[in-house]
């Protein structure tokens, strides 16, 4: 059953029963979601689907991650819903496509390397509250279309059912790995409903799901810049946020894979996806890391499983919408509180004491960002402010200032720690400027000039000690120093002095 599928850019081992049938589990688990994201946002179930199977195929055959699964996700739901509301579908078509094409821009000029600055606790924080989110909006399964919780023989038969999905894909795994787990229970549960007739809300109570293939649509609405300047700011949004939540999608599969994905090629293939979404009547979406866990814990590791998904997909929707719509949704529910029980960095829990309370401290804030606001996006961008900021306060404390007056009566400065905006008040503080002999040297061996800070900070301190009578050099500036300190000529004056001695810098700045 393996063989290796060269396609594209792509030679890899492929097991075709477990990509097949992973990619069929994950179509199931496909529809509900993305009716119910395009319900969100105000559209038609139609334009979640049509999202769903446009993306998942560009992206499974382009994206840089195999295995990765992309749709219309609820991220995007929430930056558009306004845009719905105020102007139309059609505006929700352009702005996808601008989105696609600022997600095609941002992996040419390959922007993808920034996730790199994302620290492990915002990772973690990211993961923790989309597993809550994805956990929570599975209680909405246990009310009633009133809104109201369910009671009696419904709720039992109902909760019943999700139990029995839950320990299917708990149990299995552990007598047999042939076939995928989540696929057998929704089998099962669907099998226990049709038998015994038990009567239990399904997918076609949510919503029809028939419909043709995804028909191309140019979006009708005036192309001018007044609608430019309407529709940008959410392209904006909806492109960071589709980059964003697929980027560290990427870096998840990539850990539990033990492998490689490219950032910079997923950002194009997401952006070429949404241009086409928005061209065949979807609402746009970005990795979908629910599903991306659903498959790689069937196994799947390959693009085909992705590709099979979204074909799938688009079989239910025009010629099996019919069975489809009778799936029980106890089923799916089932199967998306595993997803969020496994997507769920339990460890994290048990490093509170062992890690530092900056590290907690970043990953509940992006967690609680990610639970409440629902804007992924922002969560990590609070994640990755903070630790930068902790980051800096911990190394402006690190500076310090070796001191010793050698045999000829120089008084040497040994600095240690970087110099930068944080540290440059310390740094001044280790100098005695008025009881310093005639001539000092401040040693950079074991340090760093960073920033502008910290050279405007070395300008008034020479000319302090200047205002003095007195020479200081510079001894082992680096090169990255040397270029900087010689780009802000024209800005300040730096006073560097000619000392063979100590081989500092040879021109006066």
């Amino acid at each position: 059953m393996k063989k290796y599928l060269n396609l594209f850019d792509f030679s890899q081992e492929v097991n075709y029963r477990t990509e097949i049938l992973s990619g069929l589990t994950v179509a199931l688990a496909l529809v509900p979601e993305a009716i119910a994201f395009a319900l969100i946002a105000g559209l038609s179930p139609l334009t979640g689907l049509y999202a769903a199977f446009v993306l998942g195929l560009v992206t499974s055959v382009l994206g840089g991650r195999p295995g990765m699964i992309s749709g219309a996700t609820g991220a995007v739901a929430v930056v558009i819903v306004s845009l719905v509301a105020d102007y139309g579908v059609e505006y929700v078509f352009a702005t996808v496509i601008l989105a696609g094409l600022l997600q095609v821009t941002a992996g040419v000029f390959r922007l993808g390397k920034f996730m790199r600055l994302v620290p492990h606790p915002v990772i973690f924080g990211f993961v923790n509250g989309l597993a809550i989110i994805i956990f929570m909006s599975q209680l909405a399964q246990f009310k009633t279309p009133e809104g109201d919780w369910m009671q009696g023989p419904a709720l039992w038969t109902f909760s019943g059912l999700v139990l029995l999905t839950m320990a299917i894909i708990w149990g299995l795994p552990r007598l047999s790995k042939a076939v995928p787990a989540s696929l057998v229970a929704i089998l099962v549960i669907f099998g226990l409903v049709l038998a015994l007739d038990i009567p239990t809300r399904s997918i076609g109570d949510i919503a029809s799901i028939s419909g043709g293939f995804p028909p191309f649509h140019i979006p009708e609405l005036p192309w001018t810049l007044e609608t430019l300047r309407i529709i940008f700011p959410y392209a904006a949004i909806v492109a960071g946020v589709g980059l964003i939540e697929s980027l560290l999608t990427l870096n998840i599969v990539d850990e539990i894979t033990e492998t490689r994905g490219r950032g910079n090629k997923e950002a194009v293939a997401q952006g070429a996806g949404n241009i086409l979404s928005g061209l065949f009547s979807g609402m746009g979406g970005c990795a979908m890391i629910g599903q991306s866990l659903i498959n790689t814990s069937n196994g799947a590791r390959a693009r085909l499983s992705g590709i099979v998904a979204s074909l799938m997909l688009l079989v239910f929707v025009v010629y099996g919408s019919g069975l489809i719509e009778r799936v029980p949704m106890a089923a799916l529910t089932g199967l998306m509180i595993m997803v969020a029980l496994g997507t769920f960095e339990w460890a994290s829990l048990r490093t509170f004491r062992r890690m530092p309370k900056s590290d907690v401290l970043v990953m509940v804030l992006v967690t609680l960002v990610t639970v409440f606001l629902h804007n992924l996006a922002l969560a990590v961008l609070v994640g990755v402010i903070i630790s930068a900021l902790v980051f800096a306060w911990d190394n402006a404390k690190r500076i310090r200032a070796r001191k010793h007056i050698d045999s000829e009566g120089v008084k040497h400065y040994e600095i240690y720690g970087p110099l930068f905006f944080g540290s440059t008040t310390l740094f001044n503080e280790k100098f005695d400027v008025m009881g310093d002999p005639e001539e000092i040297v401040i040693d950079f061996r074991e340090s760093r000039v960073v920033d502008m800070s910290a050279i405007e900070a070395l300008n008034k301190l020479t000319e302090r000690y200047e205002r003095v009578g007195k020479k200081v050099h510079l001894k082992h500036l680096s090169r990255d120093c040397r270029r900087l300190l010689k780009d802000a000529d024209d800005i300040i004056e730096i006073n560097v002095l000619e000392d063979p001695t100590y081989k500092v810098l040879t021109d006066k700045i």
